[in-house]
């Protein structure tokens, strides 16, 4: 009788750093539910700081959370198989020793780590860009160093974003416009806080150029054609793919959700005044059923084409990644943005599969031995 040997689980720890005043920085929530998660599929998981997680060491320091007494406390666990990057903020994980323990984890003989580290939205597009099925869905896209490039571009597509390289949830984009029969025709619109923009106007490139230097706030910035995406009530809006790998190692679309953005305001992200909603409800009024099916169709296959294309580029060990897309008024498809470390998904069918997604794929890559060049 030949007996079966039940699959030795995947011990799985969430990577974060430590936060003096709360035990460690992240959302707690979405830790919180990964252990649930991991919990309910039988996976050992736990929480670690990079300080923490020491490599040579037979068990670390982790943090579990107990559903019964809604706390969390602090617990021996094994050497983990997986690492699974949630350092919450680009300047935690850009820290020397910070970086040097994910180094450490990415040449490590036996630990798996997959998405190592944030994404530079300037680096996307050139990524993309390297590609030919992908360099379409790529919006004309330049670094921002000079009044006299800016004032060029501008003056060939009359409205331009400009972005911050490591912007975050909508912070610090702005959009310029180039009105000419206006008396003051640069028109450059700021996306202020509590829904509110400020709106500059001028006549003069050098004072267009003090003023967006002094948003930029010496940060690196893209300045990007501004493409006429169709709407929905007067309001722009992108439809967000949730792409994530499988059990199997491929990667697959876990969902699409929709964000509108509020009255006025130039994102659609929910802080800035954003709202969920859902993709045909957006896209049905420009296009009809039939033709709405068939975008979002496009759109996840397209997607999987460049979450592919963008691990490939980035030389690393990528898993999920969510990215914003656009559909402009002829129902051709624009990227904007890829995130790696996306924030959760409020569609509960998205959040779910998005979770035991992140199990499953982990099991997986436990399973492949490490590239011994790695």
């Amino acid at each position: 009788m030949i007996q079966h040997i039940a699959e030795k689980k995947t011990v799985v720890a969430v990577l974060t750093v430590e936060d003096p005043e709360s035990l460690f920085r992240g959302n707690k929530a979405n830790f919180r539910d990964i252990i649930n998660t991991g919990k309910d599929l039988d996976f050992p998981v736990y929480v670690v700081t990079t300080k923490d997680l020491k490599l040579s060491a037979k068990r670390i320091r982790g943090y579990h959370y107990s559903s019964e007494s809604k706390t969390w406390s602090k617990q021996w666990f094994p050497l983990p198989d997986v690492v699974y990057n949630r350092i919450p903020h680009r300047e935690d994980e850009q820290k020397r020793n910070v970086r040097k323990k994910i180094d450490a984890c990415i040449q490590h003989r036996t630990i798996h780590i997959y998405n190592p580290y944030f994404f530079n939205k300037r680096k996307l597009f050139e990524w993309l860009k390297r590609n030919r099925s992908t360099k379409a869905f790529v919006p004309n896209t330049r670094r921002l160093l000079s009044p006299r490039t800016l004032e060029a571009m501008l003056l060939i597509y009359g409205r331009l974003y400009l972005k911050p390289e490591s912007g975050k949830a909508g912070k610090g984009i702005m959009l310029l416009q180039y009105e000419e029969e206006h008396e003051k025709p640069f028109r450059l619109t700021i996306q202020g806080q509590r829904y509110r923009n400020i709106i500059y106007r001028t006549d003069k490139l050098d004072l267009l150029w003090r003023r967006i230097r002094r948003e930029m706030r010496k940060a690196p910035y893209i300045m990007q054609e501004a493409i006429k995406l169709t709407t929905y009530r007067d309001r722009n809006f992108d439809l967000r793919i949730l792409v994530q790998k499988t059990g199997k190692g491929a990667w697959m679309v876990t969902g699409v959700g929709a964000r509108l953005a509020g009255p006025k305001r130039i994102t659609t992200h929910v802080p800035q005044g954003g709202s969920i909603e859902s993709p045909e409800k957006l896209l049905t009024p420009t296009f009809g059923s039939e033709m709405t099916n068939a975008i979002i169709n496009r759109l996840r296959s397209n997607a999987v084409l460049i979450a592919k294309q963008i691990e490939k580029a980035s030389g690393h060990m990528l898993g999920e990644m969510s990215m914003d897309l656009g559909i402009d008024t002829e129902g051709n498809m624009w990227f904007f943005e890829a995130n790696s470390k996306p924030m959760k998904f409020d569609e509960p069918q998205i959040r779910k599969k998005s979770l035991e997604r992140i199990f499953q794929y982990s099991q997986h890559l436990a399973s492949q031995p490490k590239n011994p060049s790695a």
